[in-house]
């Protein structure tokens, strides 16, 4: 079964960055199109960004940015590693919330919660002003 597992996250001030991780175990990322998602206090979780599956490094993938996430966090995959990534950068208070990575397993870029199959149990980013 697919297990993912979020990594990264942290305290940080408005403006710094942090990278998070999803990393799988129990089956490879062959496949998955992956998600990343937050649920901030109080709020429902919402889509930050997505990439579809390649099957070679050269392939294009297609991604989505959420407009509050737009140029500021980039998303990437490593398929060797079974590893995807969050780069994010210039923070801001309002990005505090637990990320979570998902998977989804037709390949295919998905923004809605139901298009995933598979979900890790999140990690928390507190942005301070």
């Amino acid at each position: 079964q697919e297990q993912l597992v979020e990594s990264g996250g942290g305290l940080v001030q408005a403006g710094g960055s942090l990278r998070l991780s999803c990393a799988a175990s129990g089956r490879t990322f062959s496949g998955c199109g992956l998600g990343w998602f937050r649920q901030a206090p109080g709020k429902g979780r919402e889509i930050v960004s997505a990439i579809s599956w390649s099957a070679t490094s050269t392939g294009s993938t297609s991604t989505y940015y959420a407009d509050s996430v737009k140029v500021r966090f980039p998303i990437s995959r490593d398929n060797a590693k079974n590893t995807a990534y969050l780069q994010m950068n210039s923070l801001k208070p309002e990005d505090t919330a637990i990320y979570y990575c998902a998977c989804r397993i037709d390949g295919a870029l998905g923004l809605k919660e139901v298009q995933y199959h598979y979900w890790g149990q999140g990690t928390q980013v507190t942005v301070s002003s």
